[in-house]
């Protein structure tokens, strides 16, 4: 059944951690920022389904789940690799800077480039990077 991500409490099934291996190294994106970001977009419900029309686990929208090939969006092989892809190219656009890549990765990199490569003023990205940030360090000293 679809649910809010949020009405979930975060789990990390050891499950994903294989697909999330697998994505990083095929993307060269840190295992630590796929595990923060799904943390943060869907506390690991891959059924996860947003109000804007986000779905998985990575909380893919359309447009993206197509760019990257994504078939599937509720598959959370296609949907992790989907995104991490975009991860990838969106570190590489901005340089390996994360505050701006995870920024981009929740308001589209569109709305970083249009306020000059800066967190836009949405009040929903302004939360959401320093809780990224948050998720990423945890995994990243785990």
């Amino acid at each position: 059944p679809l649910a809010l991500a949020r009405s979930y409490v975060e789990t990390d099934p050891s499950g994903y951690l294989h697909l999330i291996r697998h994505a990083a190294r095929a993307t060269n994106v840190p295992v630590a920022l796929i595990r923060a970001v799904i943390s943060a977009e869907s506390a690991f419900n891959p059924y996860a389904l947003s109000a804007t029309g986000a779905v998985g686990l990575m909380q893919l929208m359309p447009d993206t789940a197509a760019r990257y090939g994504v078939k599937n969006r509720m598959d959370p092989s296609q949907n992790i690799l989907g995104g991490a892809r975009y991860l990838g190219d969106l570190m590489r656009l901005f340089n390996n800077n994360m505050r701006l890549t995870i920024a981009a990765y929740n308001a589209g990199e569109g709305s970083v480039l249009k306020y000059g490569r800066r967190i836009p003023p949405y009040p929903e990205t302004v939360a959401y990077v320093p809780k990224v940030l948050k998720y990423y360090t945890h995994y990243r000293l785990a």
